[in-house]
């Protein structure tokens, strides 16, 4: 069965920095392109990044360019998020999913507030 557990989200001030982690089990991470898409309450999905299989392909939403950057481990099947100079506005539920522009499996989420 396939599960992803996201972790790495908290309380963060305006300009500060965190890293969101992924584990990944139960398929065959390696070969997935993988993403994250955030939710704040009351409003809809916005995807943030995404990565091929291989790790040398990326993409990012224009919000979080140059501020995000999405990696992965494939020997620990892992995702990872490392979020620098970080707004108010980045404020959400942090979700890995499996895929690229369509979503199949999804982590429970972590929060990540940004606020002074």
């Amino acid at each position: 069965e396939l599960q992803l557990v996201e972790s790495g989200g908290g309380l963060v001030q305006p300009g500060g920095s965190l890293t969101l982690s992924c584990a990944a089990c139960g398929f065959q991470f390696s070969t997935f392109s993988m993403s994250w898409v955030r939710q704040v309450p009351g409003k809809g999905l916005e995807w943030v990044s995404s990565l091929n299989p291989g790790g040398d392909s990326t993409g990012y939403a224009d919000s979080v360019k140059g501020r995000f950057t999405i990696s992965r481990d494939n020997a620990k099947s892992k995702l990872y998020l490392q979020m620098n100079t970080l707004k108010t506005e980045d404020t959400a539920i942090y979700y890995c999913a499996t895929g690229w522009s369509s979503f199949g499996g999804w982590g429970q989420g972590t929060q990540v507030t940004v606020s002074s």
